[in-house]
């Protein structure tokens, strides 16, 4: 490719919260309808374009559970095929799954004991769906990261992890546009991964909605002083407002934005060209090393330095506490059940549903949605307290 080539990887998140599909078709089939054409519509754009397109994908493990239903599949059946969704999302070349955590927490907030739980879960359920998919790169859910997650993404078997480009801050000496164009190292005690910037501003209009000629000017403008190839990256939920679910001819992100990119890119009259992360990391390596502060992705006027759309309410945050003791609860009793368990299954069938809703409370959209939501926490933390004084009987 030419020299001044612009590298733009892109990145979406498609999540669902457990039984939320199920409810909007049985309530609201009109939102439930825009939700899975907005996904089904990402394969369906992407097809044949496998010598240019390049798409990286997220797709939380309740979404997951959702769309491999049965019973879902022959609800949706009338709107959208799920299972040959799957299949799609799974086999097209122009797209990359990356991995990520099953109940969509914000990891820095939830116990670190309860961190593995969601990953390996999320790849059990993954690797049985889409066998052929390498997943090296992963989502942090809200892009929620903190540096204490490096060493358990590594023995995850991720290469990479996306972060957010307000949180990055560089260890060797770099100018603003090497810090948020290039992938860097950042190390956690003896434990080191590569880190991926995501373009804040511009994911912003990716999600919001942009003329492909004004989102390459201001690309343009930013990558004007790299003496390097850039790698732009865009991050932003993919099935959901307006600009994902709108299904006028032409008036989406696919129809405006991403297939005239694509036509350019074919007609070799842009610069800027789609590619995959790993792609682009075996062909020019990384630059130096940075630190990634604590924090998530912006929500509207919250910047996520500081989790407030999680964690700004006294409901918001007496639910985290209770949270993490039950949590403790839990993960004390499974220790406890280990060297009685293979004798007593009706205890370990006690303990795994405790431990399972206990994650399944720690969905990020609990929180993400304020006190409204803050009760389907609650909710499954008071199943968990149930499970666990019948397992208490077990041990007598």
């Amino acid at each position: 490719m030419a020299e001044n080539t612009l590298y733009h990887a892109l990145v979406l998140n498609l999540h669902q919260p457990a039984g939320n599909l199920e409810h909007l078709l049985a309530h609201n089939e009109p939102e439930a309808r825009d939700i899975l054409l907005a996904m089904e519509r990402i394969p369906r754009t992407l097809r044949g374009e496998q010598e240019f397109g390049r798409v990286h994908l997220s797709l939380s493990g309740t979404l997951l559970e959702t769309l491999n239903s049965l019973e879902f599949q022959n609800r949706a059946s009338g709107i959208v095929d799920c299972g040959a969704l799957l299949d799609q999302l799974g086999s097209q070349q122009a797209i990359e799954l990356l991995g990520t955590g099953y109940y969509h927490p914000v990891l820095p907030l939830i116990p670190p004991a309860d961190w593995e739980a969601h990953l390996q879960r999320w790849q059990r359920c993954a690797r049985r769906l889409f066998p052929r998919s390498a997943f090296q790169g992963f989502w942090p859910p809200e892009m929620g990261f903190c540096m204490e997650m490096i060493p358990l993404l590594r023995r995850c078997g991720y290469a990479f992890v996306l972060v957010d480009s307000e949180h990055v801050q560089p260890v060797t000496p770099m100018g603003w546009e090497t810090l948020r164009y290039r992938p860097h190292i950042a190390r956690f005690g003896d434990d080191e991964i590569i880190v991926i910037v995501r373009d804040r501003e511009l994911s912003s209009l990716q999600a919001n909605g942009t003329d492909l000629d004004g989102f390459l000017r201001e690309i343009r403008a930013r990558t004007q002083d790299c003496e390097f190839a850039p790698l732009v990256t865009t991050c932003s939920d993919g099935e959901n407002g307006d600009w994902f679910r709108n299904a006028a001819p032409g008036g989406n992100f696919w129809e405006a934005f991403y297939q005239p990119l694509l036509k350019q890119v074919r007609a070799g009259a842009s610069a800027l060209h789609p590619v995959f992360i790993q792609d682009y990391i075996e062909q020019f390596g990384v630059f130096g090393e940075v630190t990634v502060g604590s924090g998530a992705w912006n929500t509207g006027w919250n910047d996520g330095r500081d989790f407030m759309q999680w964690a700004g309410t006294q409901a918001q945050k007496n639910a985290l506490t209770r949270l993490d003791e039950i949590s403790q609860a839990v993960q004390s009793a499974l220790h406890n059940a280990t060297p009685i368990g293979s004798r007593n299954p009706e205890l370990l069938n006690l303990l795994e549903e405790a431990h399972w809703r206990v994650l399944r409370s720690e969905t990020s959209c609990n929180f993400f949605w304020g006190d409204a939501w803050v009760m389907r926490c609650h909710a499954d933390l008071d199943q968990a307290c149930e499970c666990l004084e019948r397992a208490n009987a077990c041990f007598t």
